[in-house]
């Protein structure tokens, strides 16, 4: 089972989006599929069209008075289950920090499922306080959306140095999955240049794929659906494919990756 935090402390950089879309297509591509909502504004959670204060959340969880199976809830997509979140989750900053092997409360409770799920996906919160520090305890891998605007690499810096001291410290078996360019708008020569400097400081950990910025991957959360039952056809759930073929490795035409600048 890979465990895969989509992390960084930067708002704004699609990560949210991230985390749901790159779930739902696993799972349509086969791969069972748990999205956790770590974050206490539960924007994961409404995306995929569950109600925020439906039932136990990962605060539940945490707190160690229910599993994970007894957490999840269906989310209408065939091999996806997620484990949601609420406002509640806010507290739980401060509650952790008094409990025992605080750092460890996720990846215990998803030692449970290993057996059951091909990935568990982590929409962590902006921040890095002790939710993401459980997120990427439990990680196998992370993700780290970028979005291609000024200042991209700010803070990031400091993220791998957290993601690199947890590595050192307490999961020496993470590793970065990828770093995923978002939000792109190829008429702007600001877009190709945070692009090539993003690519230089990261080199082959950077997907090939790079995220439009697109009108109907914004408008999807508002219809309680993933990009792949609101838009199927649009470049953002195109582009949301491609990089799960990254993931799994299956193979993507070169013309498909560089096609999204005709699109947009």
């Amino acid at each position: 089972m890979k465990i895969i935090p989509i992390c960084n402390q930067k708002g704004g950089v699609a990560k949210t989006t991230t985390a749901i879309n790159i779930s739902v297509y696993l799972a349509l591509k086969g791969q069972k599929t748990l999205l956790i909502d770590l974050d206490p504004q539960a924007n994961a959670t409404s995306g995929v069209g569950v109600e925020k204060k439906e039932g136990t959340t990962i605060y539940n969880v945490l707190h160690g008075d229910i599993t994970i199976e007894q957490a999840q809830k269906n989310t209408g997509v065939e091999k996806l289950s997620l484990i949601s979140s609420d406002i509640s989750l806010t507290g739980a900053e401060v509650e952790l920090v008094s409990m025992l092997a605080r750092e460890h409360r996720l990846k215990k409770a998803l030692n449970d499922v290993r057996e059951k799920f091909d990935f568990v996906i982590i929409d962590c919160p902006p921040s890095l306080g002790l939710l993401t520090i459980n997120a990427l305890t439990a990680a196998t891998s992370v993700i780290i959306p970028i979005q291609c605007e000024y200042y991209a690499l700010e803070g990031v810096i400091q993220l791998v140095n957290t993601i690199n001291l947890i590595k050192n410290n307490l999961n020496n078996e993470m590793f970065i999955e990828g770093v995923l360019l978002t939000m792109a708008d190829y008429r702007t020569k600001l877009t190709k240049e945070v692009i090539d400097e993003v690519r230089k400081h990261f080199g082959e950990k950077v997907y090939k794929t790079v995220i439009p910025r697109a009108i109907k991957l914004t408008e999807a959360p508002g219809f309680g659906k993933p990009i792949a039952l609101y838009a199927p056809d649009s470049p953002g759930a195109k582009k949301y494919e491609e990089v799960v073929c990254e993931i799994l490795k299956i193979p993507i035409e070169r013309s498909e990756i560089e096609g999204i600048q005709q699109e947009v």
